[in-house]
């Protein structure tokens, strides 16, 4: 029996893409209403929000800002590697890819347990004999990089997934469109880092 016996799946590539461009412009919704609350509450507390951000660490924001931005570069670069049929260093890219990940997450850890140790954090005795603005600040931080963090673990699971349909050879050369679908949702995080960075650790 022949009807269909060789079934090709359907592949709707640029209904894939666009699906993953829609995501992420709601995304940036998100993100873009959260920096306009902090924009406004900044504008309301100057001097507090100065005084809390150094309490941070900029050297570790600074640190962390390079790595999202190097693995966003090589998230790239397995692209361009698949398409040359390239499946070894396609995978040793994503691989260090999340590699990075995991650092940026560590140094988070560390950045926030040091703040958590030291009674920073919302709720917190010392904050609530701290100014409004400085409570504010905090409450800030914690929502928005924690917002990031958890875009950074999904993030680390897709690249995974993606990188387990590479080994199948389900991802080759002529068909990488979750490949770039995931490289995309990291250039997004990688985006929304690069607002935060200034925002928390850079203002003056």
């Amino acid at each position: 029996m022949n009807d269909h016996a060789h079934i090709d799946e359907h592949r709707d590539d640029e209904g894939a893409k666009t699906g993953m461009w829609i995501f992420i412009f709601t995304e940036l919704i998100l993100f873009g209403g959260l920096f306009i609350t902090y924009s406004i509450y900044r504008y309301l507390n100057p001097e507090a929000f100065h005084l809390a951000a150094s309490e941070l660490d900029t050297f570790i924001g600074t640190v962390n800002t390079v790595i999202l931005l190097v693995s966003s570069m090589t998230i790239a670069m397995s692209i361009s590697a698949i398409q040359f049929k390239n499946k070894k260093l396609t995978l040793i890219l994503m691989g260090i890819t999340i590699f990075l990940a995991i650092i940026f997450m560590v140094n988070k850890y560390f950045e926030w347990s040091g703040k958590i140790s030291h009674g920073i954090y919302p709720g917190s005795e010392i904050l609530q004999e701290a100014s409004q603005g400085e409570i504010l600040f905090f409450g800030l931080y914690y929502a928005m990089t924690g917002l990031h963090a958890l875009h950074i673990i999904i993030g680390v699971a897709f690249i995974a997934y993606v990188m387990r349909m590479v080994v199948k050879d389900e991802i080759q050369h002529d068909n990488f469109v979750i490949l770039e679908n995931s490289g995309l949702y990291w250039h997004l995080v990688d985006l929304i880092w690069i607002f935060l960075f200034p925002l928390f650790y850079l203002i003056t």
